[in-house]
């Protein structure tokens, strides 16, 4: 190889151990032989990144590198990975089991060990009430739990699995892919290592049977969209022996026709009269738990938040309260009577000395700032 490590894994010359192994990662992910079969110019990539990976990760070898180039490494007896089992060794530990067994090194399965079941997810729509006080509710649910009949094995009982022929118990078969030998899940046993030729006849060999059941859920207060919770055991039941799995509820709340949540604080909009908001007022404001007296005081604008502490949502954790932000809304009357009308003419004449007042002030700055621009 005569192409600059450097330059395969598109890093600078003075980048760091941390900085190359993510770039190097990156390109075996890109062009690993499991994500690209056949593609000879991927295998290459793929080659070609793991030697430059392996120089620029030894800092011996990188020093050297950095002073002599190619030649500089050969001089030392170093010609690049031997074999594939090479390229493995490093990348096996950068990745863990993410492509499978790499290299046909697979290990033995054993084909009686308990298997684990399968979570499952629940996904369940509350009232905004129910979140903020907390609800039981009862569901139903069809899972398949562990077969009685055959405690899980699949087989007929008197009978016992056989391991498979095609993978040799291992669950995976090996393929070789030119410089490489992979290995996939066995589509003969499906990952499991082993066979029912002589099924059980309630669960046809699947070892689980659907069943419906009804769980009762205990939701707190406070929870809010997106919350989970955990029911240990509530999931799929397992195989020979083997645990059931957990189930996830996962809480979805309606919106409420008033009311507006943020974490723990809820927030109103609540109308209030033009005389009443002029005047000040006190008032009863609906709140998650009731209702709560509010003092508005004389000449409260639109769009003016009032605070009523405590009146949001509990924490999960049972922390205080949060608050309630009320923003009242000044309503204008319509539909007004004659004396209405006048009435109103009547005190919107009181009120023009103020707007006089406004405008004089107003219109006086305007010609200030005109005089400013002659001069």
């Amino acid at each position: 190889m005569s192409k600059d490590y450097y330059e395969i894994l598109e890093v600078p010359k003075n980048a760091d151990g941390e900085v190359i192994k993510k770039a190097y990662r990156k390109h075996a992910m890109k062009y690993h032989p499991d994500r690209n079969p056949g593609d000879k110019e991927a295998e290459a990539r793929f080659k070609e990144a793991a030697e430059a990976y392996e120089v620029l990760s030894d800092t011996k070898k990188r020093q050297i590198y950095d002073a002599y180039g190619h030649d500089g490494l050969k001089n030392t007896g170093y010609s690049g990975p031997r074999d594939a089992s090479d390229i493995f060794s490093h990348i096996n530990e950068m990745f863990g089991g993410i492509f499978g067994g790499f290299n046909g090194r697979a290990q033995q399965r054993n084909p009686n060990a308990p298997a684990h079941g399968n979570d499952l997810r629940y996904d369940l729509e509350i009232s905004f009430m129910d979140a903020a006080h907390g609800v039981e509710k009862e569901v139903e649910l069809e899972k398949r739990e562990t077969c009685w009949t055959c405690e899980g094995s699949g087989a007929r009982p008197g009978s016992s699995p056989q391991t498979c022929s095609t993978c040799k118990g291992r669950g995976e078969v090996i393929r070789s892919q030119g410089f490489f030998q992979v290995s996939s899940t066995c589509p003969h046993c499906r990952g499991t290592g082993q066979t029912v030729s002589d099924p059980c006849g309630d669960c046809h060999g699947e070892g689980l049977v659907s069943k419906k059941k009804k769980v009762m859920l205990k939701i707190p207060a406070g929870v809010d969209t997106g919350s989970r919770m955990r029911l240990t055991g509530e999931g799929e039941g397992g195989r020979r022996g083997g645990s059931s799995g957990d189930l996830y509820v996962v809480i979805h709340v309606k919106d409420h026709e008033y009311f507006v949540r943020d974490g723990q604080t809820i927030y109103l909009r609540y109308p209030v009269s033009m005389v009443k908001a002029a005047l000040g007022c006190e008032v009863d404001v609906p709140t998650v738990n009731g209702t709560a007296k509010l003092k508005i005081k004389s000449g409260t604008q639109s769009g003016e938040h009032f605070t009523l502490r405590g009146e949001g949502i509990i924490g999960l954790r049972g922390h205080t309260p949060g608050d309630m932000i009320v923003e009242v809304q000044v309503q204008t009357p319509i539909n007004l009577t004659s004396k209405q009308k006048e009435l109103l003419q009547e005190f919107d004449g009181h009120c023009q000395d103020e707007e006089e007042g406004f405008f004089a002030k107003m219109f006086g700055s305007f010609k200030g700032r005109d005089k400013e621009q002659q001069h």
